[in-house]
């Protein structure tokens, strides 16, 4: 049986394609503007696509000859794509080993209200040499050590978003009062490698909770996505057997120790995370109609949803938008993709509830 699909698609640079900026129908500086990616954006909205994400690394792009060697702070994009957008979810990627949790969490709730409720974020690691070089606060550590200090991150983004409560801010001008104090809370999050007393100094973000995704690329990015609410998956043999054992994995609260210390952390949805099958694809060259047919085989796997790389922004979005998504509408594998709201309401998922709103201070 068929089922409608999360659909997204990715923005990085002209495309996936390293020589996507060459073409004649791109403007190389419109890639530093920004102009491409809204175009992009927009493009995939008028279209009914779910969420777009940027991609971003802590690292330089290599510096090769024909190649773009910059790239644009993808949480950055994110913000200059907002306002120019109404309902497509915006989610930028964030490595988390060499930056501040407080100050990444404030960013991305930050995004949320710009946005009206339609922010997440990739929570990325680095383990690069370059990196850990460039920032200069530590060593570059292996995978399995920066994962698990991406789900501390995770866990205290979280407790930080609850930390204000729905109603803290009351305006009253009779007494001069911005916010209620007894609204407000520590959230006193300790995990072995940094600690945060709070309260954040956003107020809690329209969707309660922005979409927390991870991308697996490692057993250990796997191990960590049980605490996704958004799981980028690459296609495998086993696929239907990694979605399952992933769904299995995240209704289940796990308990960290390290150096003596120990962090519970608990699933933020009880039916574990929603899980999209990423992909390169150029639609432009190698049409869609295979492309739709591995997308109904991915369906068949389980899989909630499609994330595409296009190799070529002005190409391939063009395609996926005009061609693809008409096919897959046909196989009752999308939707019209009219649904406005927060990014929550879209993907079908709960608000959270505040774990502070009831607490004595």
């Amino acid at each position: 049986m068929s089922h409608r699909l999360i659909t997204a698609i990715e923005i990085d640079g002209a495309g996936g394609d390293p020589g996507a900026w060459r073409g004649p129908e791109v403007d190389p500086r419109a890639i530093l503007t920004g102009e491409l990616a809204v175009r992009a954006a927009q493009r995939a909205e008028a279209a009914g696509v779910d969420l777009v994400t940027f991609a971003d690394a802590l690292e330089a792009p290599d510096d090769v000859p024909d190649r773009v060697s910059v790239r644009l702070d993808a949480l950055g994009l994110a913000a200059r794509v907002a306002p120019v957008t109404q309902r497509i979810g915006l989610l930028p990627t964030i490595t988390v080993t060499h930056t501040e949790p407080f100050h990444v969490q404030a960013s991305v709730a930050t995004l949320d209200h710009i946005s009206r409720g339609r922010a997440g974020w990739i929570a990325e690691v680095s383990t690069s040499a370059e990196a850990a070089a460039v920032i200069g606060r530590r060593e570059p550590a292996p995978a399995a050590e920066t994962w698990r200090e991406a789900r501390y991150v995770v866990d205290a983004a979280r407790r930080l978003w609850d930390s204000w409560e729905d109603d803290a801010i009351i305006r009253d001008a009779a007494t001069g009062r911005f916010v209620d104090r007894e609204k407000l809370h520590y959230v006193d999050f300790e995990s072995p490698t940094f600690s945060v007393k709070g309260p954040s100094i956003v107020p809690r973000p329209p969707q309660g909770h922005p979409i927390t995704a991870i991308r697996v690329s490692t057993p250990e990015a796997l191990a960590a996505a049980a605490d996704a609410e958004l799981v980028f998956l690459p296609d495998s043999a086993d696929l239907s057997e990694q979605v399952l054992e992933l769904r299995e994995n995240a209704r289940r609260s796990v308990t960290l120790t390290e150096s003596g210390r120990s962090v519970t952390l608990t699933p933020d949805q009880e039916a574990g995370p929603l899980v999209l099958v990423s992909a390169e694809v150029r639609p432009h060259v190698d049409g869609v109609e295979q492309l739709a047919s591995l997308i109904e085989g991915w369906a068949a796997a389980g899989v909630d949803g499609v994330q595409l790389r296009p190799a070529s922004l002005e190409l391939d979005v063009p395609a996926i938008a005009e061609q693809l998504l008409p096919v897959l509408r046909e196989r009752g594998l999308a939707g019209s993709g009219e649904r406005g709201g927060s990014l929550r309401g879209r993907l079908g998922l709960r608000r959270p509830a505040n774990r502070y709103a009831r607490s004595v201070r």
